[in-house]
């Protein structure tokens, strides 16, 4: 009986499934493993750790694994790819396939077809696929130059709204949750620890956010709202180079990570605009989960995808 292991490493978790032809034989997770958070031991820590606990779980040697497929973000960087063949390899047989983080959950919501992606978690990615396999993209630069509407992005501009109704006398709560959330004491610590470099987790203040949202904050609101519309826009060009090239009819748009998922705002923001700007998008019913298309994919389904690609 053939053996898969599937991977989801993603930017806050890793989690991981061992299974044969027709079911999950174990499952787990552990912190992220991305190199750009995580030093290369905790990395390499976490990764064998996962390793380790499917196969005891599973009661089977990671060395009669017949493929495996990996989702990792950051794949285009060389010392990512080269990371995860070695670590992978070393210690997994059978073969290896390593997708972008965007490629398994486009696989999880339309095995192999045509549909659009929306990444939003700690950072945000768009990606789409016609119907004849080519992708589409916009977005997923990192926190630096891009990752609109991420949880990243919330939290960094909800600090910025802070401070700019501070500057005009605008009540908000947003400076003294967010004080309280890092347990610090005056509006020079809060600036002091927002300049660190490197940076502080501004994901983590997505939290922070929310709360002063629901409990009547507008401008916290106006952030999460301006949150879908980042989102929305990006989605939108993807949409629009897709219809550009002969996609037919409406598309589908499927989303993973959790601020999309959890934040109701962020959600509802991102459909008001793209039934504007796009309305030939309809946004499916809940998030995808990535793990399932890695799963998909190292059982083979790629393959039959693009055979009936190729055969139509």
């Amino acid at each position: 009986m053939s053996l898969f292991l599937a991977i989801d490493a993603g930017g806050t978790k890793t989690t991981g499934v061992l299974a044969n032809e027709t079911d999950v034989l174990a499952r787990a997770s552990t912190g992220t493993v991305k190199l750009m958070r995580v030093s290369l031991a905790e990395a390499n820590s976490r990764l064998r750790g996962l390793l380790s606990q499917l196969s005891l779980e599973a009661k089977v040697s990671l060395s009669d694994i017949t493929r495996t497929c990996v989702g990792l973000a950051g794949l285009s960087i060389d010392a990512v790819r080269g990371w995860a063949e070695t670590e992978i390899g070393d210690v997994v047989g059978g073969d290896l396939l390593l997708c972008g983080d965007e490629e398994i959950a486009l696989d999880a919501a339309f095995r192999g077809g045509e549909g659009i992606l929306l990444i939003a978690g700690t950072g945000s990615n768009i990606a789409g696929r016609a119907a004849d396999g080519t992708m589409y993209r916009a977005g997923g630069w990192g926190p630096a130059i891009g990752d609109e509407g991420s949880g990243f992005w919330i939290g960094q501009e909800a600090l910025r709204a802070g401070f700019w109704s501070r500057d005009r006398n605008i009540p908000t709560m947003l400076l003294d949750e967010i004080a309280g959330f890092w347990e610090v004491d005056s509006i020079g610590e809060i600036v002091e620890r927002a300049n660190l470099r490197p940076g502080p987790d501004f994901a983590a203040l997505t939290p922070v956010v929310v709360k002063c949202a629901e409990e009547g904050d507008d401008l916290a609101n106006a952030v999460l709202e301006r949150a879908g519309e980042e989102l929305a826009e990006q989605v939108a060009l993807v949409a629009l180079k897709m219809l550009e090239t002969g996609t037919q009819g409406d598309v589908g748009l499927a989303y993973t990570g959790s601020v999309v998922e959890h934040i109701g705002i962020v959600r509802e923001s991102l459909v008001r605009a793209l039934n504007k700007s796009a309305p030939r998008v309809k946004v499916m019913t809940g998030a995808v989960d990535s793990l399932d298309g890695a799963l998909w994919r190292a059982r083979g389904g790629d393959k039959a995808a693009r055979i009936d690609r190729e055969g139509a």
